[in-house]
């Protein structure tokens, strides 16, 4: 007896990611709270800032109180800011971050440890500003304000790390996570694709139940997909045959009418039925086609259609490379290119086929001299079972599928086809193939 796998069920997977990426972010936090609580300055600054402290607190200290504040400038430099006054409030509680920086300035001075020496930041700009005060014997406050010092972690870049580290950790570790889980959905995209171009792919199952459920529906789908086609295409067969066996014995037939003029309408009614039923028969089983793509030089393909047109008497010229190497279905394409060059001859009396080579694509035209197409019609041109106004139809006779063919087949070689009046007059269609490289 088999067990099935349990799964979380993609709900449960991303609370899962989100839960998991929340305590990421709350370990960073805290090893990085951890590191700005070791906030300190070189020994060297350490050893200056606590000599500078001792002396500015002895010669402020033996002043009497109205000449404090001229010697407190007195002391002052650049770096180190200076000022007492009667007035001044107590300087704020040490910072937790800066208790590393008041044991490096004590170890120094051990005199200053008895002074209630406080730290605090005081606003800091484009450099680190820490600002303090510490207790003169007399019971009044020094205040004092350092600038510019060097730190192990500057301090707006220690704050801005200890921001962004954990959302970085959260988006890398959550993506990462989501991406893991959304894969499976990833190859059902690309088999989804695949089937548009008529292969098929069976999927393993993997991922949550609900991916997995979708994966085995998707499998089950293309099995019935493929038994569809293939009873549709041995009724297309049996259908095919069963109806050109009565369309050869009328042409047979058509031998022993008398008149002939009657006899050529019947041999020409019997030959538009046989191309009606061919077309129905290529456009229907061109996605069940089986025959596999080679390198062919269109460019041959081509000038030979044009070639033939040319024999039967009719104008046809072929602009382009005298060889092209393309992988391509042959028969497909050169049916094809044949249905836009016997199009054009029924529209127009001149066909041109143009062939360009570009970095990327290879482009087909094929114009015509013909009335065109409306240009509200042209979309509905390439749908199947389309006859257009009279304007492109003169007798011709048909079921509207030839263009429906060409653009099948054009497809199933991963381009495209499209057709636009040209300002000269006539239609161009345009075949746009992608070019991969040869291989050798």
């Amino acid at each position: 007896m088999s067990w099935a796998r349990p799964s979380l069920g993609l709900v449960g997977r991303i609370i899962g990611i989100v839960l998991l990426a929340v305590m990421v972010e709350f370990a960073a936090s805290a090893l990085l709270y951890e590191r700005a609580s070791g906030f300190s300055v070189r020994e060297e600054e350490a050893h200056r800032l606590a000599e500078h402290l001792v002396i500015a607190r002895r010669l402020v200290g033996e002043q009497a109180w109205r000449d404090r504040g001229g010697m407190a400038e007195y002391v002052s430099t650049d770096r180190y800011v200076i000022r007492w006054k009667q007035t001044l409030p107590p300087p704020p509680p040490l910072s937790a971050e800066l208790h590393a920086m008041q044991q490096q300035i004590t170890s120094w001075e051990p005199s200053l440890a008895k002074t209630d020496l406080r730290l605090h930041l005081n606003a800091p700009g484009k450099h680190d500003v820490v600002g303090g005060g510490l207790l003169l014997p007399d019971g009044t406050w020094l205040h004092f304000k350092m600038v510019g010092l060097s730190t192990g972690w500057g301090l707006r870049l220690n704050w801005i790390v200890l921001a962004l580290v954990p959302a970085i950790a959260l988006v890398a570790v959550g993506g990462l996570l989501v991406r893991l889980t959304l894969r499976p959905l990833e190859a059902l995209a690309a088999a989804v694709q695949r089937i548009g171009r008529g292969d098929t792919t069976v999927l393993k199952e993997s991922g949550a139940k609900e991916v997995r459920g979708l994966i085995r529906a998707f499998n089950k789908m293309q099995e019935q997909i493929r038994a569809m086609i293939a009873d549709r295409t041995e009724a297309l067969a049996a259908v095919g045959h069963d109806l050109r066996t009565p369309l050869a014995r009328l042409q047979l037939r058509t031998e022993a009418i008398a008149d002939p003029v009657v006899r050529r309408q019947a041999a020409a009614d019997i030959d538009e039925m046989g191309t009606m039923i061919a077309s129905v028969l290529a456009y229907l089983s061109g996605e069940d086609d089986p025959e596999t793509p080679v390198s062919v030089d269109i460019a041959v393909i081509a000038a030979t259609i044009i070639d033939d047109i040319a024999d039967r008497g009719r104008d046809g010229r072929y602009i382009g490379p005298d060889h092209l190497e393309m992988i391509v279905r042959p028969n497909g394409f050169k049916r094809a290119l044949s249905n836009l060059v016997e199009n054009a001859l029924h529209y127009g009396q001149t066909v041109t086929v143009s062939l360009e080579a570009l970095a990327e694509t290879v482009v087909l035209n094929v114009d015509d001299d013909g009335p065109g197409i409306p240009e509200d019609a042209i979309e509905r041109a390439l749908r199947p079972f389309t006859r257009l106004d009279a304007a492109r139809s003169r007798n011709t006779g048909g079921l509207g599928l030839g263009l429906a063919i060409v653009s099948q087949m054009v497809k199933r070689e991963g381009g495209a086809l499209h057709l636009a009046n040209r300002a000269e007059g006539g239609l161009r269609a345009r075949i746009t193939l992608p070019r991969p490289e040869i291989q050798q």
